[in-house]
C-alpha cells in the first residue's frame, strides 16, 4: 500500500504511545502528515519528531484545547482528510452498586464526549473535500464484563456515535467507522494486568493466557501494529464504499 495516503494530513488523539502511536507512524509510513494529538506533551513531541509530523499537546476532554489544536492543524497543513479519535482511558473496576460517579464521568469525559468534541471541530474541514474518522471502539462494545459496566458502556456509546455521525457526513463524502479491538500487547495494558496477575501470584504471561489467549480462535495476544493496518485500510480509498460500521480486531473472541 505504499503512498496511499499521500498529500492527506490525518488528526490522531492519543497518538503519543500505544495505538495511537502505531496509527501515527502507519499512516505518515504511507504518506500523511500526522498531527499527533496527546495530553503527554513528551510523548507526542517525540512520535511527531520521528515521523516528521506535528506535536498539539491536547487535553479532548477540553473543547478550547481541542478546538485549538484542529487550528494549528489547519494552519500548518490547509487542510484535514483523516480524523482518529483514539484518545481513551480503562477507568475503574467496579460493581454498579460500588461505582463512583465521579470516576464514572471522567472516564465518558475522555472516551465518549472526547469523541464528540473533536468531530464537531474537526468536522467542517473534512467536508470541504470528504474524508475519513475512526473512532476506537473495543471488543468490550461487544462484550462487556462484569465490574467494567463503566468501560463497556462507553465502548458502546462510541459505535452509536459512530452510526449517527456517519449518517449525517456521508453527503459530504466523510465516511466514519469505528475500530472494536481486543487485547492488544500495549504497556497501558501490560500494566493494568500486572496487578491482577501479582494478586493471584501468577505471571503476567499466565493470566494473559487464561484469560485473553484461550478464549480467541488465533490463541494471539494482538499487537498495536495489527489495529493500525486496520485503520490504514478504512483511512484509504480501499474502503471507499465503508461507513457507519465496526470492524472488529480481536483475534476471533468469543
Amino acid at each position: 500500500m505504499a503512498g496511499v495516503l499521500q498529500g492527506q494530513v490525518a488528526f490522531v488523539t492519543g497518538a503519543g504511545s500505544g495505538i495511537g502511536e502505531a496509527i501515527a507512524r502507519a499512516f505518515a509510513a504511507e504518506g500523511a502528515k500526522v498531527v499527533v494529538a496527546d495530553l503527554n506533551a513528551k510523548g507526542g513531541e517525540r512520535v511527531a519528531t520521528e515521523i516528521n509530523g506535528l506535536a498539539v499537546t491536547t487535553d479532548v476532554t477540553s473543547e478550547p484545547s481541542v478546538k485549538a489544536a484542529v487550528a494549528a492543524c489547519e494552519k500548518a497543513f490547509g487542510r484535514l482528510d483523516i480524523l482518529v479519535n483514539n484518545a481513551g482511558v480503562s477507568g475503574p473496576t467496579a460493581s454498579a452498586e460500588d461505582m463512583d460517579a465521579d470516576a464514572w464521568d471522567a472516564l465518558y469525559a475522555v472516551n465518549v464526549r472526547g469523541i464528540m468534541v473533536c468531530t464537531k471541530h474537526a468536522a467542517p474541514l473534512l467536508k470541504r473535500q470528504g474524508g475519513a474518522i475512526l473512532n476506537m471502539s473495543s471488543i468490550s462494545g461487544y462484550f462487556p464484563l462484569a465490574n467494567r459496566s463503566c468501560y463497556g458502556s462507553s465502548k458502546f456509546a462510541v459505535r452509536g456515535i459512530t452510526e449517527s455521525v456517519a449518517q449525517e457526513l456521508g453527503p459530504f463524502n466523510v465516511r466514519v467507522n469505528s475500530l472494536c479491538p481486543g487485547a492488544t500487547n500495549t504497556e497501558l495494558f501490560r500494566r493494568n494486568n500486572q496487578g491482577r496477575a501479582d494478586k493471584e501470584g501468577i505471571t503476567l504471561e499466565a493470566l494473559i493466557k487464561r484469560d485473553y489467549l484461550d478464549g480467541t480462535a488465533l490463541g494471539k495476544l494482538l499487537e498495536p501494529r495489527d489495529i493500525a493496518d486496520v485503520a490504514l485500510y478504512l483511512a484509504s480509498n480501499a474502503a471507499s464504499a465503508i461507513t457507519g460500521t465496526h470492524m472488529r480486531i480481536d483475534a476471533g473472541f468469543k
